[in-house]
């Protein structure tokens, strides 16, 4: 005798969320790649130049947008999200407000999971698209209440940490790194001799190295790291670590390596101080004539140093890096001289090094960590 035991669910409702998704992502244009502008008085004969892939010119306004559209159709289509559930996601940044953006496109309720001291900004960027704030304590606890709280409701907990490398399709599909070979097709160098990228959940980074692998370029592949993240550490070591301390530059670095990380595909980490980063930003933001956010200044940094390792060997090619959000939502931390202050944060010692960078490309600053 044969047994079948069958549970049919309806997918029109499915079908439906995903042809929203699709249609949402069909009428925004790709974002930007900007040519950064370099001293034309550089010596040494090398033919380099910077290029700024501007995420922030998305709809939610962060590179978290690609993330959290890839993060709703894996759960979609892995039938993890109908429409009854709940969508929880630890996270109190980008992540959470492009997430609270796709779950009011489809009509389902979202929570995202925080500290009890996060900024009431970005407490209203959430809300400001639909979504509820549920506070906890310590940061370490964000991710077993979010998924209590899904459990609790029945619903789905996106979890960006542990799914960021399993949801983008990194082949290809208009990921971010086909885009980027794509729109450098047509430059001087159009293979980039680096890619400089953050450690965030670690999908990016994944991203772009499988994507580097996949096609067979002989780009390397750059993860910068802000001090107090676990991420250099463990990749400098070879062995798990957990810091007690957390990051200062938001949406970057973590208290313990994300399971989303691959550092097999990494060929260099660079630690940058926390007053770096924010150095950095302001001199871009003075530089593109608009603020973009502090890790993009940790982006930036990594790859000013990458330029004048190339210019000192008299290499040409080109470099890549991300714009990964505006600085307008951080008018009032990272650009407000009494918050530096008060968290100990001073720009200002790193401004030698940059303005050095602009007049003759050398880099001059030791302090930032390197491993490879």
């Amino acid at each position: 005798m044969t047994t079948v035991a069958a549970h049919p669910q309806p997918r029109g409702w499915v079908d439906n969320a995903i042809r929203l998704i699709e249609a949402d992502s069909r009428r925004s244009a790709d974002t930007h790649l900007l040519r950064y502008p370099l001293p034309m008085s550089w010596g040494g004969g090398a033919d380099i130049a910077l290029y700024l892939k501007d995420e922030s010119t998305h709809i939610t306004g962060s590179l978290k947008h690609r993330l959290a559209r890839s993060l709703f159709l894996y759960g979609l289509c892995n039938g993890r999200i109908d429409e009854r559930t709940t969508v929880v996601e630890a996270s109190s940044g980008s992540t959470a407000v492009s997430e609270a953006y796709f779950a009011a496109l489809l009509g389902l309720p979202f929570i995202a999971v925080m500290t009890a001291s996060t900024s009431a900004s970005k407490i209203k960027l959430i809300e400001a698209q639909g979504g509820r704030c549920h506070f906890v304590g310590q940061p370490g606890d964000v991710y077993t209440e979010a998924q209590r709280i899904a459990d609790e409701t029945g619903g789905h907990y996106l979890d960006q940490f542990t799914n960021a490398e399993r949801a983008t399709d990194w082949r290809g599909n208009n990921n971010i790194a086909e885009s980027i070979y794509e729109q450098m097709s047509a430059e001087r160098h159009p293979i980039p001799s680096w890619i400089v990228v953050g450690a965030g959940t670690g999908g990016t980074s994944a991203t772009m190295g499988r994507y580097i692998r996949y096609r067979r370029h002989q780009t390397k592949l750059c993860v910068v790291d802000p001090e107090n993240s676990a991420f250099f550490p463990s990749y400098a070591e070879g062995r798990p670590v957990v810091t007690e301390i957390p990051s200062r530059i938001e949406g970057i670095g973590r208290p313990r390596v994300e399971p989303s990380f691959l550092p097999e595909i990494v060929d260099r980490m660079v630690s940058v101080p926390d007053s770096a980063s924010i150095a950095a930003a302001h001199h871009v933001s003075r530089v593109l004539g608009r603020r973009v956010g502090p890790s993009t200044g940790t982006n930036v940094w990594g790859a000013f140093g990458v330029l004048a390792e190339m210019v000192a060997a008299g290499v040409g090619g080109s470099v890549v890096t991300l714009i990964a959000d505006s600085g307008d939502r951080y008018a009032d931390t990272y650009y407000d001289a009494d918050w530096l202050a008060a968290h100990n944060l001073d720009p200002s010692v790193y401004a030698g090094a940059l303005a050095e960078f602009e007049r003759s490309c050398g880099w001059v600053w030791s302090g930032s960590s390197t491993a490879s």
